[in-house]
């Protein structure tokens, strides 16, 4: 019997079914797909030890290496924390505001977005960052704001400091939102237009104590619990910074808004 004979159904004609190839996912990836699904439903409660290796390797009749792999995945998106020495082992955690800045932060430098387009998309939610923040701040969230404006305002800092100051003063804004995905944003992007911003060229003196200026501005609106006036002042800063720093890097410039 010839090969194409075999393959001919009892009819006798061809068969007309095509079937595309089969993708099999790795052993690896099923076993932290399912951990990974107890940990989010909340089955395994945040602070809970995974079992040993060996005993994963046991219960799921998988290899030492697709267990460690699986693990792996697993620590990476920051579900489970490895502990060393005695009793340590996976330990679960749940997903924190530095989940979603560490995949905001991998999309900026993964896609290479622009400055203007970063200034852009804090231009749209800092503000809101800021009204939600003068209706929720806490006493801590004013004691990071303070210090955070104290550092700021030293004039004869480096640029370095001064940018770093500048991340943390609207980190703590968006912080003081009591938003974890507009912190875990917000995050993200400050760190992305420091990195951009760390040249002489974009922040000069003049710069420096307009924002100090500024940010002092809105602390006391936060600080009133006034969010109208915090929009408004915020507002106003972003766009600011936003022209001041496009106009020095020739890219396209975007409107200041006047405030009322």
């Amino acid at each position: 019997m010839s090969d194409a004979s075999a393959a001919r159904p009892a009819g006798g004609r061809p068969s007309t079914i095509q079937l595309s190839p089969v993708e099999v996912p790795k052993a690896s990836d099923v076993l932290a797909a399912e951990l990974r699904e107890r940990i989010l439903s909340g089955e395994f409660v945040e602070g809970t030890a995974l079992p040993p290796e060996r005993e994963l390797v046991v219960q799921t009749q998988m290899s030492r290496a697709t267990v460690r792999e699986a693990l792996r995945i697993l620590e990476v998106q920051r579900l489970i924390r490895i502990k060393t020495g005695r009793g340590g082992g996976a330990i679960v955690q749940r997903p924190g505001t530095e989940s979603v800045a560490s995949s905001v932060s991998l999309l900026i430098r993964g896609r290479q977005i622009r400055l203007s387009s970063l200034l852009e998309t804090r231009e749209a939610i800092e503000p809101h960052c800021a009204r939600l923040a003068a209706v929720h701040r806490t006493d801590d969230d004013l004691a990071a704001l303070e210090a955070a404006n104290q550092a700021i305002a030293v004039e004869d800092g480096s640029l370095a400091d001064f940018l770093q100051a500048n991340v943390d003063w609207h980190v703590a804004v968006a912080v003081a939102s009591h938003n974890e995905l507009l912190a875990g944003f917000m995050a993200a992007l400050s760190r992305a237009i420091y990195t951009s911003t760390e040249n002489e060229r974009f922040v000069d003196n003049d710069v420096r104590r307009t924002a100090a200026q500024a940010h002092r501005s809105i602390t006391a609106a936060i600080r009133a619990k006034d969010p109208e006036a915090a929009v408004r002042r915020m507002t106003r800063h972003v766009h600011g910074y936003a022209d001041a720093v496009l106009e020095v890097d020739d890219r396209t410039e975007i409107t200041v808004a006047e405030e009322e």
